[in-house]
């Protein structure tokens, strides 16, 4: 990235390499090119090689980068339809990672170890920006199994903090032996359950920060999930309401910018996060949300992974009534079982319809569920022609 920026060249941060989202990247940009260092990449674009980095042998000055130079476009997820691009400039992005960095508290040297890809904007402010711009170091690894990310955080020197993401600590929380121990756990690309962060905390002997933002307004607010429920705004950002909709304002925004969620705004920089707008459910009256439906899921004793999703053809659906689907991954039970359980923790009609039972859900390296790969799980099998 670095090597970009002094060549002139902009950085563009997908959600995947996949061929569909590489298709996207050609239209978006067609002469893109890929710079590796892998002499296994495989990405169907045009590569240049960079070469094993020998030191320089003479005194280098860091050098100064113009506030509006424009850096990277960052692509958001897909999880709600195709990516789109987000250009992001030094200045804003510098003035959102030194808010966080104070935030976080981390003390000058502390190592840090990301399990989120660089490319995910969570990842490029916690993993790239992060070091670059606050004294703390950069673990060159992105373990993704709980040993690797158990071993690879044991190795580190104190202090050392984990940036990671929900799926990824319950992984590391369900697996057995004992976790190392660290001085700040960060969490962010989902919501975080306060039972699931008390227990981090309890196991990794550390605070855990919970972090919220988007691709769109980068790093937003934080909280200590386990201790409180309010998000606290980073300094200058600005909250407001107008016509149903939450404006986010000031700071290192360059403009106002609509948010995707539904938002309690609370005096003193604070506010409460009630989910996704895309995420609200209405039926027969009956209002919930996907997150909460979710997280009634995920609390029935034996299931592992799961979540709650519209499929293709709700809500409305032919008959004007809304259905929910879920898909879940519990070994040694049954979806009677799944639904029994569900029945005493959520209204009736808020039931699955269907139920799909998966040896695992189709999450990206974020620990995302793209809508589509959701809704392909809920589409019937194409019947072979005679």
């Amino acid at each position: 990235m670095a090597a970009a920026l002094l060549a002139g060249k902009v950085s563009l941060l997908p959600p995947s390499h996949t061929p569909e989202v590489l298709r996207h990247l050609r239209a978006f940009a067609p002469e893109v090119f890929c710079l590796t260092d892998s002499p296994e990449c495989d990405l169907d674009l045009p590569q240049v090689r960079f070469p094993p980095a020998s030191a320089p042998q003479r005194p280098w000055r860091v050098p100064d980068l113009a506030p509006d130079t424009l850096v990277a476009y960052g692509f958001t997820s897909g999880t709600t339809g195709a990516p789109l691009a987000h250009p992001k400039t030094w200045g804003p992005l510098v003035r959102c990672v030194r808010a966080g960095a104070e935030r976080l508290e981390l003390a000058a040297g502390t190592a840090l170890l990301a399990t989120v890809p660089a490319q995910h904007m969570y990842g490029f402010e916690s993993s790239v920006l992060l070091p670059l711009l606050s004294g703390t170091a950069l673990a060159a690894e992105r373990p993704f199994y709980p040993a690797d990310i158990v071993h690879a955080l044991a190795a580190l020197p104190r202090p050392r903090a984990l940036i990671t993401t929900p799926i990824h600590l319950r992984a590391l929380l369900a697996a057995p032996g004992l976790l190392p121990a660290a001085d700040r756990i960060v969490s962010a690309t989902a919501p975080l359950d306060a039972p699931l962060a008390r227990e981090a905390e309890a196991r990794f002997g550390a605070p855990l920060i919970e972090i919220y933002g988007s691709t769109e307004t980068g790093q937003l607010a934080t909280r200590r999930t386990a201790l409180e429920r309010d998000w606290q705004l980073w300094p200058d950002i600005t909250l407001t309401c107008e016509a149903g909709r939450t404006w986010a304002r000031g700071g290192h925004l360059e403009q106002p910018t609509e948010l995707c969620d539904e938002i309690e705004i609370l005096p003193e920089s604070r506010f409460h996060l009630h989910g996704r707008l895309a995420d609200l459910v209405n039926i027969a009256g009956k209002r919930s949300s996907l997150a909460y439906l979710t997280h009634q899921l995920l609390a029935i004793e034996g299931v592992r992974d799961g979540v709650f999703f519209f499929p293709r053809h709700s809500p409305g659906g032919e008959t004007g009534v809304t259905r929910l689907a879920a898909a879940v991954v519990a070994p040694g039970l049954d979806a009677a079982g799944v639904l029994a359980a569900l029945r005493r923790r959520i209204d009736p009609v808020f039931l699955p319809r269907p139920l799909l039972l998966v040896d695992r859900l189709p999450r990206n390296s974020t620990g995302k569920l793209p809508q589509e790969a959701l809704r392909a799980l809920a589409e019937p099998a194409p019947r072979a022609s005679a």
